[in-house]
């Protein structure tokens, strides 16, 4: 999986309206002109997004889908899906981002 498409896409997306009027009306005939895998577009299309990010891809980049609702993505689903990624940083579980630090900072 080459996450430069995707990537490709979500700042295209941002920077381009038609490329975005285009992905919000046809979008399987509007992915055709990014270097995409077929996996890459079905995970775009399905709006899998914490799959996406589990590969790899940027989950600022993917969160520039919900402004325009692309692919079905609200701001909420978002922030649904990508709650239950699996964090690769941590293969035991979710972790805060203060844990297991309060003992280093006892010394300062």
């Amino acid at each position: 999986m080459s996450n430069y498409g995707i990537h490709k896409l979500c700042r295209s997306a941002l920077h381009n309206h038609a490329i975005r009027q285009a992905l919000k009306d046809d979008p399987v005939k509007a992915m055709e002109q990014f270097p995409l895998t077929d996996e890459e577009k079905k995970l775009l299309l399905a709006g899998d997004v914490a799959t996406l990010w589990e590969r790899g891809a940027s989950g600022f980049l993917l969160s520039y889908l919900t402004r325009w609702q692309i692919f079905g993505l609200t701001v909420g689903l978002y922030t649904e899906r990508m709650r239950k990624a699996k964090d690769w940083r941590y293969p035991e579980g979710w972790q805060s981002v203060t844990s297991g630090r309060a003992a280093d900072y006892q010394n300062f």
